[in-house]
């Protein structure tokens, strides 16, 4: 992965952990704690995310890699971490590799051999590629935080449609039901996550005016407004229940006259209902 991804990876991804667990791998679980380990024998990085978590299968330590290229060692790098988890924790470990690239996966998810029953080696891990989550799908979820991987899902959606797919992508984030703070957040993430396929002046184009928005909403007359339609619209609401609560009263009233024998045109002038409402009290 380049540099410029492996800095921001783990404050792009911090917030999306809990549902990439949930929906991409499916787990059930109760996480107890994050861990960290540093691959010093492997070379010298800091892992993606390691959790300590608990599973109908006992104690595990879900870790998961994310790739933005393929790399044929990456097999080999993955046991290694592996083994590192399994001697720092003692924890089995269940390892992802979530790939986030541009082109299809050319990876392998194992290592295998067999020089007879006394020296086998079986061993597999999963890859899961964002470019074949669909974009439909991620959006039927409450998943928000997944939303900043929208512009990398969808492969062939998203070739064909290019920059419209991206501006799709952004208006899904303006529309989740939470607060701007945390849709700004999203926004960004995927911003930084779009530079993987699409190019700089698109991202530019695209992401300038989610922004622009975003200012708008946040500015003073932005609010003004918003407040002037809650109190306008409280008003309409007091003036309904007033009229609603003055046409009972003149109803109680027709009634009370149409016993006492008194002419419809003349209850009609008293209340100010119409002769059809006050024919309707009649029966």
């Amino acid at each position: 992965m380049s540099q410029k991804y492996d800095i921001t990876m783990k404050n792009i991804f911090s917030d999306m952990a809990d549902d990439i667990m949930s929906y991409f791998l499916g787990l059930q679980y109760t996480k107890i704690d994050e861990l960290n380990i540093e691959f010093a024998r492997v070379e010298r990085r800091d892992s993606d995310m390691i959790f300590k978590c608990t599973t109908d299968k006992g104690n595990v330590a879900v870790h998961i890699e994310f790739q933005s290229e393929n790399d044929e060692k990456m097999p080999y790098r993955m046991l290694r971490y592996s083994l590192e988890i399994m001697e720092k924790h003692n924890l089995l470990p269940y390892q992802i590799v979530v790939y986030i690239g541009k082109d299809n996966v050319k990876m392998a998810n194992n290592l295998s051999y067999d020089f007879g029953e006394q020296n086998t080696l079986d061993y597999r891990y999963r890859i899961i590629n964002v470019g074949d989550i669909k974009y439909s799908d991620v959006l039927k979820t409450d998943y928000y935080d997944l939303y900043s991987l929208l512009p990398l899902m969808d492969q062939n959606r998203r070739k064909e449609e290019g920059e419209k797919y991206l501006e799709r992508c952004v208006e899904a984030i303006k529309d989740i039901p939470l607060d701007i703070n945390k849709k700004k957040d999203i926004v960004f993430k995927a911003e930084i996550l779009s530079g993987i396929v699409f190019k700089k002046e698109v991202i530019e184009k695209v992401f300038s005016e989610v922004m622009r928005m975003f200012r708008i909403e946040e500015s003073e007359t932005y609010k003004m407004i918003i407040e002037k339609g809650i109190k306008q619209g409280i008003k309409e609401g007091m003036e309904k229940g007033i009229e609603k609560g003055e046409k009972e009263k003149s109803i109680k009233i027709a009634k009370k006259l149409l016993k006492e024998g008194m002419d419809i045109d003349r209850i009609a002038e008293i209340t100010e209902l119409s002769k059809e409402e006050i024919k309707k009290l009649m029966n």
